[in-house]
């Protein structure tokens, strides 16, 4: 008996087994079956495969290098300042040129500061007081200028005064030109030299027209029918962005200049071409903007015939430029390929699932085909068990639609 059993499992191995399959004549079903088959290769060839070019493997791993330099000059003639030429050397910081850079548009100068003794502000809270203890000596002035020697300074018929402070002397004026003082930076050019690289492809490329002609640079700008010209104009930036540059010019902001680099190394490499796009960034656009706007300090130092140190205070109001660069490279792959075709196929499986669910929990015949498709087979006194025939014609598979 063991050694029939042992050689009914061996000769087992040689068998073949193969599926059956029952065919419902069911035109609801086969419709939805047919539906859902179409779908999920339409997301397979449509989204999948030409959308999201499933058949590339990608590299976002970008190499980026940002060179800027600006162009241009304005004249200034203020009581402070008298009359005065600005070049790149004064109104652009960093001076270097890196992805991120500062125009000055506007300032408030405060000339011949030193280090003496005298009132702070009036507009400073924490400088105001009635007597000489509401200045506590050696106590800083919150968000003030100094600190404050111990003195409550008056005018004669007041009776608030400022405490006085120990600091640079006179304290920062408050008054800003209504009108930007370098209102013609809205003329200003800026070269934007972008580099880029995707190393998985050791694919790399420039933002700049490869030409010999040495004058192309020095008279073409950025627009759509000349992408490879890296010289843009700062009023048309701050356009592109949605704004008036001589009312940005007052206050200052920031705006982004996103570089973006989409390339199908399936194709040429003179079809990877870089997308610009401009946004404006700080919260001009807010409801109530508590802070709109963009400025900072900055001090020239010198030493008159005494040795003494005085200074010119310069509260400098611009625009920052963010220059930002991302992207992605794709080519095609074998291996993506395959995974996606795989992932197609399985969703196929699925739909049959799905029909299947449909056909046999969710129709009025269900339970009738329940029964066809699972056949349960009871041994007795080892023999076989066969399904007989409906009508000696007509086998238990075939069977009748809805």
């Amino acid at each position: 008996m063991g050694q029939v059993a042992w050689k009914g499992l061996f000769l087992s191995l040689f068998d073949y087994k193969t599926e059956k399959y029952v065919i419902a004549k069911s035109k609801k079903v086969g419709i939805l079956y047919r539906v859902v088959q179409l779908s999920i290769l339409a997301y397979l060839v449509g989204w999948v495969f030409i959308v999201k070019k499933g058949y590339q493997d990608t590299d976002t791993s970008l190499q980026s290098s940002v060179i800027t330099k600006l162009k241009g000059v304005a004249f200034t003639n203020t009581s402070e300042l008298r009359e005065r030429l600005w070049d790149v050397a004064d109104y652009v910081i960093p001076p270097q040129g890196e992805n991120v850079f500062f125009v000055m548009t506007n300032l408030i100068v405060t000339p011949n500061q030193r280090q003496a003794t005298c009132p702070e502000s009036d507009r400073i809270p924490d400088a105001l007081c009635y007597k000489d203890r509401d200045c506590v000596a050696g106590e800083a002035v919150v968000a003030g200028n100094g600190v404050k020697t111990g003195r409550c300074l008056k005018d004669r018929d007041s009776i608030r005064g400022t405490c006085e402070i120990l600091a640079w002397c006179p304290v920062e004026k408050r008054s800003k030109p209504k009108k930007p003082l370098l209102a013609s930076a809205e003329n200003f050019t800026v070269y934007i030299k972008n580099s880029v690289r995707f190393p998985k492809f050791k694919f790399s490329k420039m933002n700049v027209l490869a030409t010999t002609n040495e004058s192309y640079l020095k008279s073409c700008r950025y627009s759509k029918e000349h992408p490879y010209c890296p010289i843009f104009l700062l009023g048309n930036i701050v356009q592109w962005a949605g704004s008036d540059f001589q009312e940005m010019a007052s206050e200052g902001g920031v705006i982004g200049i996103q570089i973006e680099w989409n390339c199908d190394l399936d194709k040429a490499p003179s079809e990877c071409n870089p997308h610009y796009s401009f946004s404006r960034l700080d919260n001009k656009f807010a409801e109530k903007p508590i802070s709109s706007g963009y400025n900072f300090r900055f001090a020239k130092y010198y030493r008159d015939a005494e040795g003494v140190d005085y200074r010119t205070l310069i509260k400098a109001y611009g625009i920052r430029f963010d220059v930002m660069v991302n992207g992605k490279a794709g080519k095609f792959n074998i291996i993506p390929t395959i995974i996606n075709i795989g992932s197609g196929l399985a969703l196929m499986g699925a739909g049959a699932f799905f029909c299947d669910l449909v056909l046999l929990y969710l129709i009025k015949k269900s339970n009738f085909y329940r029964g066809k498709k699972y056949e349960e087979v009871k041994s007795s006194s080892g023999k076989s068990l066969s399904s007989p025939t409906l009508n000696g014609n007509q086998s238990p598979d075939q069977l009748g639609g809805l």
